[in-house]
């Protein structure tokens, strides 16, 4: 196999989500924000997942809202988090398509990227 780990995973958002979207990776689902390359500091946010990164960059116009690309994020206490989004007025999209060993649910950050929460049993 010559593929050996996702380094890092980018989503985008328009300049105008920029302040939303940290908000919502760092606040929200709770990511460790790491420091960014000096060449790169003017916008976005990186965060650091275990040995995968999650990027932050802006483009003009993104339309995001109606694909099913996604990011998956494992947790342990999958109804614990969904509380925890609710509480911030994050909309839990409902899993249309359940499989058998895990439970999951879905949401899109504020630039409409899709996020995929599960845990597995």
């Amino acid at each position: 196999m010559w593929l050996k780990a996702i380094d890092h995973i980018q989503v985008t958002s328009t300049p105008e989500l920029e302040a939303e979207m940290i908000f919502f990776y760092g606040r929200a689902l709770g990511l460790s924000e790491i420091p960014k390359p000096v060449s790169l500091q003017a916008v976005g946010a990186w965060y650091q997942l275990g040995n995968t990164q999650v990027h932050i960059a802006t483009e003009p116009e993104i339309p995001n809202i109606q694909s099913r690309r996604h990011i998956a994020f494992q947790v342990e206490d999958l109804e614990a988090f969904r509380q925890h989004l609710q509480s911030l007025d994050v909309e839990i999209i409902p899993d249309r398509q359940p499989l058998a060993n895990c439970d999951r649910f879905y949401l899109r950050d504020p630039a409409g990227n899709r996020i995929e929460i599960l845990a597995y049993h």
